[in-house]
Formats: structure tokens, C-alpha cells, sequence
């Protein structure tokens, strides 16, 4: 599996190594405002919040009367009392449309601000609000947590509710890439713009690792958690992108150390945080794992660090290689290299292991398990042939009890791409316990009939992860898909695997190899299941993402809906107003490093990079954005930015 993150234009990659805070929520209108003239009527009342942040309407906005231009207000009394916040408070929401004339009314009441809501309203943007000149508008402020009353509510009423948290990869153990986002519309993307008061997130070197977001615990703001190949793990002020701690974790391993394994080996100036980590919110833990120098080898420490300080936990960290045996087989912490994002299932941490991009050395693919309470107790597995690593980014998938992972294509010697005589766990999809206790029973794997071809090929089944998606109506209805370096989409039975046989399906849909990360999907049409390469068969569109439709039948059949999306060796991600699939939209920074969006259904482009100011700086391969309360976080190299419509 060549193929990995390079700093190299995509075309020239070959596959990565195992060749082998704001939180607002959203305003409802502002109350109508009083008439105009010299004295300025009183401000209607904000709506109240419901339960959760969200906010009931407010009456519509205050066009506060005539305008009485030229004439001062009078010291009309704003709003009530407004609403109660939700659980956690933000900036205003927008008021009444700005007046023309008079001055802003004395302000109102202050509102119940939220669990974090402000203070008293101040009379805000709004002040010269009402045509009247009366402040009018909306005396309470209709958002949750919003600055109560007095004059109009500030500007940020388009957000949604308190931002929920993000703590793994693509969002969610399935690696589905979904983010439900109620202000993600179709006519809010196309207006997504470089958030510029998120403007002090900086830090120095690459960034492969997707961002975190944690949600503050009332002594803490709202995180953006990044990791950086310089082994600093960093959070910043989700508001302002003010640093809050930074944490560095050891020196990490320059390329020319890796040498020794091989000529040429590596493509990565320096290798330190480079998987995804995963946070526990319940004791605001973030897992991480960090490629340190060792002498002149490397080691392999997984860290568990406090999120509130930045500090280790007790016990921690775990180095890998005298913890970690499979059998007869032992770690060679310089051979492996740590890029699946890390995944926490049944408390335990599990973390993926792949070789360095051109099969550098005596490598295998090794999963290992740590009890998150013991990190004594110690699990893990290992492929039986050399080689197989578990390198693709969205590493270990799980549905809540059951580990899945995918290796890649073994060797039947080091430096070789001579198939072992024997199967050795190559090209294989897994689904083992978080113990990682294997027995070879067909129920928990599934590989396909040609897989010494594969491994021959460089072909390696685990050139993405697993994607785990459930398909109603379909038999059977729980399903995985795996995109292949074979140019396949495999449909699997997630509950029964079924060992070495047929898939459900495999189409070919890429006129290449597949690497990096896909997602799924539903619309109120159909599924999805989405790769970046280079399609084929497409019946409408051309770009570097399909989106293949998964059929419900006995069993599922797949086939390309749609093709698009702009050149691009990056990883895409999702958003959708509700559950439901509403103004669903594909995500991809694309190489010229801007952002843009696609309708879901059918790839039609619906923002397309903005203005120049909304270009990021350089990033690295297989970048992913995530999504809450209304704002957009991507790591480049050298920032975070945050985007917002």
C-alpha cells in the first residue's frame, strides 16, 4: 500500500504506506417596534427559547413605524423580560432592520441570559433600530443566551443552538462524515465566508489530523482541539481562536531517521501527531497518539490529556512496543507508522498501525486496545503476513460495541510485493470486540477470493476505511462498504462478513486507486456512499467524488448516481438541516485550498470557494472539515480556520 499523504500534487501519490464562543443559538425575530416620532414606543417581547437552545419566534422583526427622520427617539421602554437562554448562551440575535432617524430607546429589562448567556442586553446594533427612531426592536433579544433586552439584538442571530461537540473522526464511529447543522442550508452555504473573528489559531508545521471540537463544561470555553506533526497538541478558544494551553509532547521523528529501514522511505518531514485523536467527554479526555524520537529510532506513546489543562493523565502514556505482543509477534516502533484516526469502544482505546509510505521495513498492520481505566491492561492485533498495515485515515470504525478496520495487501518477504503462500490477514475487513480477541471465524472477517492478486497489485482493499451504513429495506440492512485500491465499491454483510467469499456487490467505479476517506449518507431519496478518485461510469457530472446509490433489495445492489467536485486530494464531509436529509450538501477543499459545497443528491455545485480573503493557506492530503453550531473548522497548515455563512 504505496499510497498515503504526500506533500507531493495528488497525481504523483501512490497509495499511503501499507502498500503495502459564540454558540448561538438562533434568534428568534425580534419583537415589532414601537411607533416612531419623538417618542419611541415600547419594544415588543423576544420569543422564548425552547428546551435545548432552540428559540421560539419572537414576533417579526420591528420595522418600529414610519420613520421619523431627523427625529430623536424618545426613551421608549424596550421589550420584557426575554426569554430563558438555553444551555449555553451566545451573542445576540438579529434584531429589527436599522432605522433611519433618531437615536436608540433607553434599553429594556435585561433578559435571563443562558447557562453561559451575557448579561444585559445592551442597546445593541439595533439601537437606532425602528424606522421610528425608537430602539423597537425586539426589547428581549429572541436568542437563547442572548443578551436580554434593549435595543436590537446584535448580529449573530443566524446561528444555531449551542455547538454540540465533535469527538472523533467524521463525526461519529460509523465515519459517516455527518454533521447535522440547522443553519447549513442550501442558501447559507452559498454564502460561507472566512470567519474572521476566529483568527488566532496558528501554530507551526503540517496538520493531517482532523480538528476536535469540545464543548465547554462552564469553567472551561468551548475547544477546538488540533494536533500537529510537530507533536504539539493545541486548544484554542472556540470564540476567538485564542490559545488556551498548547502541549508538547516530545520531539517527533525527521524523515531522514526512517532510512535506515529503506532508501527513499517516507514522504513526511517529520512524523508526531499525525492520526485523528478521540475525546471522552465524560471525563473531557482527549486520546491521542504521538510518534516520538527515540535515540536515533522512534517510540510510540499514547497519551491520554486532560482537556481543561492540557496535562497527561496519571498513568499515561502507554509506549506501544513494551506494551503491545500479538502471539510471537512484538512492535517495531521505527517500521510502524501511526495515521488511522484512534476510536474509543467499550472503554477502551483503540489505535490503528500501518507501515511508511514505499513498505518500509518489517511492518505489519497492528490494532491495539487499552482500557481507558487501566492502562496497564493492554490488547492488540497483528497481521500473520508482513505487511497489511492499517493506514487509511478513517482508521477504526465501530457501531458502538463491535471494532471494525481494514488492512492492506501483505508480503510474503520484506520490501516485496510477493503475495504470502498462505492467507496472513491481508486485504481483509475486520469486525472483532474492543478486546481485539480474534478466532477466524468467518463471522468476523471478510477478504475476497482473489486476494493474493491484490496483494501482487499493490492493490490494497484498505485504502479507506470502513464505512458502516444501514440500509432500510434492504436485505441484509446492515451493511459495510469498502472502497477498494482495485477500483471496486464492496458491499459487505456487516453481521455475517462471510470469510473469504463473494461480496453483496463490488461495481467498479474508479478508473483508479481509491484512498483517503469517503462518507454516507441518506437524503429523503436515497443512500449514499461517497469516495474521492477518479470515477467511472458516470451518468451525469465529472470531478473527483461519486456518490454511489445503494438500492434497497435482496440482496443490495450499488451503481454511481452522480459525479463531481473539483480537483482535490482531500477528504469530504457532510451536512444536512435535520435527520431527515433536508438541503444535504458534500463538503471538499479542493487543491487550490478553497472551499466548496455540493447539492447531495445530485453533485450540482453550491458554494464555490468565495471571495479571494476565503482561500486558506497551504494543506495537507486528506484534510477533512467539521461542522457545529453553525460555523465550519478546517485545519491547513499553519491555522485553523473557521468558515460561516
Amino acid at each position: 500500500m504505496r499510497a498515503w499523504y504526500v506533500v507531493l500534487p495528488f497525481s504523483l501519490m501512490c497509495g499511503f504506506v501499507a502498500c503495502g464562543g459564540d454558540d448561538n443559538t438562533t434568534g428568534g425575530p425580534a419583537g415589532s417596534g414601537g411607533s416612531g416620532g419623538s417618542t419611541g414606543g415600547n419594544g415588543g417581547s423576544g420569543g422564548s427559547p425552547d428546551a435545548g437552545g432552540d428559540v421560539s419566534s419572537g414576533g417579526s422583526a420591528g420595522t418600529g413605524g414610519s420613520a421619523g427622520k431627523g427625529g430623536s427617539a424618545g426613551a421608549g421602554t424596550g421589550g420584557a423580560t426575554g426569554g430563558s437562554g438555553g444551555a449555553t448562551g451566545g451573542a445576540a440575535g438579529t434584531g429589527g432592520a436599522a432605522g433611519k432617524g433618531g437615536t436608540a430607546g433607553t434599553a429594556g429589562t435585561s433578559g435571563t441570559g443562558g447557562a453561559a448567556g451575557g448579561g444585559a442586553g445592551t442597546a445593541g446594533t439595533g439601537g437606532a433600530a425602528g424606522t421610528g427612531g425608537a430602539a423597537g426592536t425586539s426589547g428581549a433579544a429572541g436568542t437563547s443566551g442572548a443578551a436580554g433586552t434593549g435595543g436590537s439584538a446584535g448580529s449573530s442571530g443566524g446561528d444555531a443552538g449551542p455547538s454540540v461537540s465533535v469527538l472523533q473522526y467524521h463525526n461519529n464511529g460509523t465515519r459517516d462524515g455527518v454533521y447535522i447543522d440547522p443553519v447549513m442550508t442550501k442558501a447559507a452555504a452559498a454564502t460561507m465566508h472566512v470567519d474572521t473573528t476566529f483568527a488566532m489559531a496558528t501554530y507551526t508545521g503540517p496538520v493531517y489530523a482532523q480538528p476536535l471540537y469540545l464543548a465547554g463544561n462552564g469553567t472551561v470555553a468551548d475547544l477546538v482541539i488540533v494536533g500537529t506533526t510537530q507533536n504539539h497538541i493545541i486548544a484554542f478558544n472556540a470564540t476567538t481562536g485564542a490559545k488556551v494551553w498548547d502541549q508538547t509532547l516530545g520531539m517527533p521523528v525527521p524523515r531522514a531517521n526512517l532510512a535506515s529501514l529503506k532508501s527513499g522511505c517516507g514522504n513526511v518531514a517529520f512524523l508526531g501527531i499525525n492520526g485523528t485523536p478521540v475525546i471522552d467527554d465524560a471525563t473531557r479526555t482527549i486520546y491521542l497518539s504521538s510518534e516520538q524520537l527515540s535515540g536515533t529510532t522512534a517510540a510510540h506513546l499514547v497519551y491520554a490529556i486532560d482537556a481543561n489543562t492540557g496535562m497527561p493523565r496519571a498513568g499515561w502514556p502507554v509506549d506501544i512496543a513494551t506494551k503491545a505482543t500479538s502471539g510471537s509477534f512484538t512492535f517495531n516502533s521505527l517500521a510502524e507508522h501511526q495515521r488511522g484516526a484512534l476510536a474509543l469502544v467499550g472503554g477502551r482505546v483503540i489505535v490503528p498501525y500501518g507501515g511508511h509510505y514505499g513498505d518500509c521495513g518489517d511492518y505489519r498492520g497492528w490494532v491495539v486496545s487499552i482500557s481507558t481505566t487501566d492502562p496497564t491492561q493492554v490488547t492488540a492485533f497483528a497481521t500473520r503476513a508482513i505487511a497489511g498495515g492499517v493506514w487509511a485515515p478513517g482508521g477504526v470504525a465501530t457501531d458502538g460495541t463491535s471494532v471494525y478496520f481494514t488492512t492492506g495487501n501483505t508480503q510474503a518477504m520484506t520490501n516485496s510485493f510477493t503475495p504470502p503462500a498462505m492467507y496472513g490477514d491481508g486485504d481483509t475487513v475486520f469486525k472483532l470486540p474492543p478486546s481485539l480477541a480474534k478466532t477466524d471465524a468467518t463471522t468476523e472477517y471478510y477478504a475476497p477470493t482473489n486476494w493474493s492478486m491484490l496483494d501482487q497489485g499493490d492493490d490494497d482493499l484498505g485504502g479507506l476505511g470502513p464505512l458502516l451504513v444501514d440500509v432500510a429495506g434492504a436485505t441484509p440492512s446492515k451493511l459495510i462498504v469498502q472502497f477498494g485500491k482495485d477500483q471496486k465499491a464492496y458491499v459487505i454483510n456487516r453481521d455475517t462478513m462471510g470469510g473469504q467469499s463473494a461480496p453483496l456487490a463490488a461495481p467498479t467505479v474508479s478508473t483508479n486507486a481509491m484512498v483517503g476517506s469517503g462518507v454516507t449518507y441518506k437524503t429523503a431519496t436515497a443512500t449514499y456512499a461517497l469516495f474521492r478518485g477518479s470515477p467511472s461510469g458516470c451518468p451525469s457530472g465529472t470531478g473527483s467524488m461519486a456518490a454511489v446509490k445503494i438500492t434497497p433489495a435482496a440482496p443490495p445492489t450499488a451503481a454511481i448516481a452522480w459525479c463531481g467536485g473539483s480537483a482535490s486530494g482531500k477528504a469530504p464531509a457532510v451536512t444536512m438541516t435535520n435527520a431527515a436529509g433536508t438541503d444535504t450538501l458534500v463538503w471538499l477543499v479542493g487543491d487550490d485550498n478553497k472551499l466548496r459545497a455540493y447539492d447531495g443528491d445530485t453533485g450540482t455545485v453550491v458554494f464555490n470557494g468565495g471571495a479571494a480573503g476565503d482561500t486558506m493557506t497551504a494543506s495537507s492530503s486528506f484534510i477533512t472539515p467539521i461542522v457545529t453550531g453553525g460555523r465550519m473548522f478546517i485545519s491547513a497548515n499553519g491555522q485553523t480556520y473557521a468558515f460561516r455563512p
